[in-house]
């Protein structure tokens, strides 16, 4: 074969690999794909085998979670129980921080009053299921019950900073608004587990929804939402980590070890 020939072929043959590789937007797609294929491994099969294992017991925090906000929902619709919920569970800026520390547990189960209740329903049982089954019942309470926290009392420090801060600070007559709902908790126990189990499109939906919530509707609860966020990112960097001065609890819980009889004989002469 003549060198004109073999340079021929040799160019048909780039050409038609060329032809035969995937363009951009296909591989595109198959990053995408493999990425929530990724997440989906990472989040979902550890949890759904863990609550094939538990059985029903896997959804108590789910179960309890959401047969509250439907109680606390049914219980105002009547004017006498409107004011039971409000006495019990109704948190705004302006109360002593004492009784806004005592209801906040409550009102985590008071659904809001702007916000649809069947429709958030859905997230508040897939959110505290998935961390009952991915993170356990006691860190799920744990990080449910600080990013919630951490909203209202951010709240308050932006109501006692006053409108003119730097666009941190909210008006006084923002202390008068019901500061209820599960919704920051919900927020932040995604944001947490997206952040443990590295599921950057969850994490950016969730984050990426409250920072378009907060700037399509800038209110008390679209800012609570950030903090929630930020809180649960905090807590997620620091999952699995102890300082070097605090020490470790279940150290604390376990029996000391009994000491061989040789030794406790040689201590006991030792002593004589």
């Amino acid at each position: 074969m003549r060198p004109a020939e073999e340079r021929r072929g040799g160019a048909d043959e780039d050409r038609a690999v060329r032809d035969r590789a995937p363009g951009l937007p296909a591989r595109a797609g198959a990053f995408v794909l493999r990425t929530l294929r990724n997440e989906a491994r990472n989040i979902l099969v550890g949890p759904v085998r863990r609550l094939r294992r538990r059985g029903p017991a896997g959804l108590l925090l789910a179960g309890v979670a959401v047969g509250g906000v439907i109680f606390f929902h049914a219980l105002a619709q009547r004017p006498a129980g409107a004011d039971v919920v409000r006495a019990v569970g109704g948190v705004q800026g302006d109360l002593p921080l004492w009784l806004a520390l005592l209801r906040t547990p409550v009102s985590l189960y008071v659904p809001a009053l702007d916000l649809p209740v069947w429709a958030g329903i859905t997230q508040l049982f897939l959110a505290f299921a998935l961390a009952e089954n991915s993170l356990g019942r006691s860190r799920t309470l744990a990080v449910a019950y600080a990013t919630t926290l951490a909203g209202t009392l951010t709240a308050r420090v932006m109501i006692m900073a006053g409108p003119d801060r730097w666009g941190f600070g909210l008006p006084p007559e923002a202390g008068q608004v019901l500061d209820t709902g599960p919704s920051a908790a919900v927020v932040g126990l995604f944001t947490y587990i997206s952040v443990v189990r590295r599921a950057p499109v969850v994490f950016t939906l969730t984050g990426g929804s409250m920072v378009w919530e907060s700037m399509a509707k800038p209110n008390l609860a679209g800012r609570e939402h950030l903090v929630a966020v930020a809180a649960a990112i905090v807590l997620g960097l620091l999952h699995g980590r102890r300082p070097a001065w605090l020490p470790d609890p279940r150290r604390l819980l376990r029996r000391p070890a009994e000491i061989p009889s040789s030794r406790a004989d040689a201590r006991v002469n030792m002593d004589i």
